[in-house]
């Protein structure tokens, strides 16, 4: 970790002549064990290190990477970054982010445990994983089980000033299975997440991927009609995240969000309050410092129902006449920042899964969807997924249903929310997870 700040602060400082640069390091190593039919059938293990270095001057910017670590590699990618500046577009908004007092807060994202642990550990893991799958007869086949894991150590350093270093860990288990036999089969598939293998929770995982896979089975296709739906955790996870990404100040500024220009509007419900909060150590993306260098802090998008703000680097930042929320995010040292979200989670309600079926009476609870890139518009606010899950009867889950679509629109979503979970699960992804409940959605069946 010192060394890789140290080689960033060094390119830094090599600005001269109206430039400033930029230069970030990183490495990393990830894992994935994949079990079948009780044995190992694939196991990889990778290692990355590289540095990235930006350069910009007379309103352009130039860039250049080098898979490799070290002064030499470094300087190597200065002097590519320098040349392409010269072929870049010129942006009046071009810049890098500069020290904004913002302090960090002090996280604690990496265990060493995760490192000291065996590969022996890691297949037994995912071994064990899917005999336990397996081991309920009512399971067909399980397509996949296994382990994965991802470490990763980074610096950035600027020639404003800005100088970040960071590092995480992060572990899962996984595993998809098919029920039932013939035509009567259906898929489930469970998880467990964590910082480190003792995070990780076999029986939990199996047990979640057989729930799931034999309560589908024998689903028909339900009929048309208006109705209550119930996002289960995981599915509101991936509602959220594209909430996040139409708040983009970047999409705003671009006229690509239904939500440009409509600061301290009512856009939700008065209980809806949408956080985005990389400094909760909870969530597996945290992070005390964004991919510029500046302080991560807790940004409120959704104030009770109303819109508070959006998600800026510097440069969106810029371009909208404000200041970045510390929302940089990159794809490691082969890319430049751009706008992203990294924790983002609902204000947790008082009531569990079962009260909100309870309260709900009727209606349809969704355990999965489908073709959300193609499916939802973030400029119009178009709802329509294809989706999977059990109709509600008397306030229970009752029989299995599929092969139908769910549609509205975002804003009819926010504001026809009518139960918030007390449930709240931090996952694999950018967004948390907690069972909503959302009235008047059209359902197209049979």
């Amino acid at each position: 970790m010192p060394e890789l700040v140290e080689i960033a602060k060094a390119i830094a400082a090599r600005a001269s002549g109206g430039e400033q640069i930029e230069a970030y390091l990183s490495t990393g190593k990830e894992t994935e064990v994949r079990s079948f039919g009780g044995a190992v059938e694939n196991l990889s293990s990778a290692e990355s290190a590289g540095v990235g270095v930006r350069v910009v001057k007379d309103r352009r910017q130039g860039f250049a990477w080098v898979g490799a670590l070290g002064q030499a590699a470094a300087a190597e990618a200065l002097a590519e970054a320098r040349d392409n500046v010269a072929y870049a577009t010129e942006d009046a908004h071009a810049g890098l982010a500069g020290p904004d007092g913002w302090p960090a807060a002090a996280l604690e994202l990496w265990r060493d445990e995760l490192a000291a642990a065996g590969t022996d550990t890691k297949i037994a893991m995912a071994l064990e994983l899917e005999r336990q799958v397996r081991s309920d007869a009512r399971i067909r086949q399980v397509v996949r089980a296994g382990y994965s894991d991802s470490s990763v150590e980074w610096a950035v350093a600027n020639s404003l000033g800005l100088a970040a270093t960071s590092r995480r860990s992060t572990c899962h288990l996984f595993a998809y299975a098919i029920a039932g036999e013939g035509a009567e089969t259906a898929t489930g598939f469970g998880y467990s997440a964590g910082r480190a293998p003792s995070d990780l929770d076999v029986v939990a995982c199996a047990g979640d991927t057989v729930e799931r896979a034999v309560r589908m089975v024998g689903a028909t296709k339900p009929k048309s009609g208006q109705l209550t739906v119930v996002l289960d955790r995981r599915v509101t996870s991936t509602l959220l995240a594209v909430l996040a990404g139409t708040l983009s100040g970047e999409e705003v500024s671009k006229g690509r969000s239904l939500f440009a220009n409509r600061l301290g509007e009512a856009v939700a419900c008065p209980g809806f309050t949408l956080v985005e909060d990389p400094t909760n150590a909870a969530a597996l993306g945290a992070s005390p410092f964004d991919s510029e260098g500046l302080a991560t802090r807790r940004n409120e998008l959704v104030e009770g129902g109303k819109l508070m703000g959006y998600l800026y680097d510097s440069h969106a930042a810029r371009v909208a006449g404000t200041a970045s929320t510390g929302s940089a995010v990159r794809g490691g040292y082969r890319s430049t920042p751009g706008v992203g979200a990294r924790a983002v989670a609902l204000l947790p309600g008082e009531l569990g899964q079962a009260e909100i079926l309870a309260r709900v009476g009727e209606g349809l609870f969704v355990q999965s969807i489908s073709g959300v890139h193609s499916g939802v518009n973030a400029v119009s606010g178009d709802f329509s997924v294809g989706a999977e899950g059990l109709m509600i009867r008397g306030g229970e889950l009752a029989e299995p249903v599929r092969e139908m679509t769910i549609a509205s629109t975002l804003q009819k979503m926010m504001q026809q929310v009518t139960h918030i979970g007390s449930d709240l699960e931090w996952l694999p992804a950018s967004a948390a997870g907690l069972t909503l409940a959302i009235e008047g959605l059209s359902l197209a069946g049979g």
